[in-house]
């Protein structure tokens, strides 16, 4: 009987045995399959294959390692500022050129345990509200700015340099967010040099093209018959080059301005559109050309009026030039309530429209069309820039009149309405497939009729 028992005890033993062997072989099954075991290790023993399997995760975590070293390098050495903060914004990293650019300590990162708040560093507004703006949207987002470099000690009250930055922020894991900044100061400097030049030349240009224009007026009445066409040539090639240098004047001095330096008043928007019509009436008359109106009959807004006409005068000088006989060019005026992130309107807004129905523009040509002296076609004759096919051209129009044909129309336009705070934006219509040029303004100009 006893040995009844012992039997019966071993055979459940070996039972027990056999299955918690089973049982990890299995678990060893579903961790070979885990770490990815290499298929000619399938013919060995499950131990054999565990540790073929291990060194082979060894082998990758030490690749790993190497590729985040070199990584890590190549972001130390890069040309661009690089931050990385924690979603407390708190900074857990920098590369070199961020502790020069933002003059910060990088041995208080590598030695203090404690990660510091990016603001206690580092006092910029602006850089904050990027790191916010790509947290909460999760995507990459871009901002330019000026940095005023101030101490975080109070007692340091030495003057510091001020750098224009361009700052690249986009999303990562847990809520941390990495931000890559560039140091415009270069680019500031050559670009203010450039306009400097420019303006320069544009001065020293004004004087002598007056000149000429007065000698020739003076010319064109003695000369003989005959050469009257020869004196008209020449008095309108000088009237073209006083154009464009007056428009180089006029883009060098709304270089920059926010609003600062216009002479702001309020201004009746309708109103303005038909005095800018009305001027051109006797172009449009010729080709038998129609304005209609859409919009409220009165709209007051705060503007530089002189700037606001001109702006419109380009444009629809545009409208009348390229626009075939018999057509009709449509002005709407609207207050936009909505924002339209497609193409960067302002919300609320005040958005002009000015529509025609001529050949519209190239689609190659759209992203530069306000670029200075950018021609859709550089081997157009001056008379099809008069008119006769192909894709619009800026007009210098000043008066209504006759058009320079400078290139700087719709780059005038781009400066004045930015100068407002505004957006310009070129297409073609879907419907007529000529010009549609829409102006947005901020709605903050907007002034209500009780109050004026």
């Amino acid at each position: 009987m006893q040995l009844l028992w012992f039997l019966l005890g071993l055979f459940v033993g070996l039972v027990l045995l056999v299955w918690r062997q089973r049982m990890a072989e299995a678990r060893m099954k579903m961790l070979l399959r885990k770490l990815r075991a290499d298929s000619w290790a399938e013919g060995l023993s499950f131990t054999s294959q565990l540790s073929s399997a291990i060194a082979g995760q060894e082998r990758q975590i030490k690749e790993l390692k190497e590729q985040l070293g070199q990584y890590r390098q190549i972001l130390q050495s890069a040309p661009l500022a690089y931050i990385h903060v924690d979603d407390e914004n708190q900074l857990i990293g920098c590369n070199t050129q961020a502790s020069l650019l933002l003059d910060i300590e990088q041995p208080v990162l590598v030695q203090d345990t404690r990660p510091r708040l990016l603001l206690e560093l580092v006092r910029s507004y602006e850089l904050d509200q990027l790191i916010d703006q790509t947290r909460h949207t999760q995507k990459l987002c871009q901002q330019e700015w000026v940095l005023h470099s101030v101490s975080p000690d109070p007692a340091d009250i030495s003057e510091r340099p001020s750098y224009p930055l361009r700052g690249y922020g986009f999303p990562l894991n847990r809520g941390e967010v990495g931000v890559f900044l560039e140091n415009r100061q270069e680019v500031f400097i050559l670009t203010q040099q450039r306009d400097r030049w420019t303006s320069d030349v544009a001065h020293e240009l004004k004087t002598p093209l007056t000149s000429i224009r007065l000698v020739a007026e003076t010319l064109k009445s003695r000369v003989d018959p005959a050469l009257q066409g020869w004196m008209d040539r020449l008095l309108n090639e000088a009237i073209r080059l006083g154009d464009l240098v007056e428009d180089v004047l006029n883009i060098s001095r709304l270089e920059g301005q926010k609003l600062q330096g216009l002479n702001t008043k309020v201004v009746d928007l309708p109103h303005l559109i038909n005095v800018v019509w009305q001027s051109l009436e006797p172009l449009a008359r010729v080709k038998h050309l129609q304005l209609t109106y859409e919009g409220p009959d009165h709209l007051l807004i705060e503007l530089d009026e002189s700037l606001m006409h001109r702006a419109l005068i380009n444009l629809m000088d545009n409208a009348v030039k390229f626009s075939p006989p018999r057509q009709v060019i449509e002005v709407r005026v609207n207050e936009e309530k909505s924002d339209d992130s497609s193409e960067k309107s302002i919300s609320p807004h005040i958005l002009i429209e000015i529509m025609d129905a001529g050949p519209g523009f190239l689609e190659k040509d759209l992203p530069y069309i306000f670029e200075r002296f950018y021609r859709a076609d550089p081997a157009r004759s001056r008379a099809s820039r008069d008119g006769v096919g192909g894709a619009k051209l800026p007009s210098a129009s000043s008066s209504g009149g006759a058009s320079s044909g400078t290139g700087l129309g719709l780059a005038i336009v781009r400066q004045i309405v930015e100068a407002h705070q505004g957006t310009v934006i070129a297409n073609n219509h879907p419907d007529t497939g000529g010009g549609w040029l829409k102006i947005y303004l901020p709605g903050k100009l907007l002034k209500s009729l009780t109050n004026s």
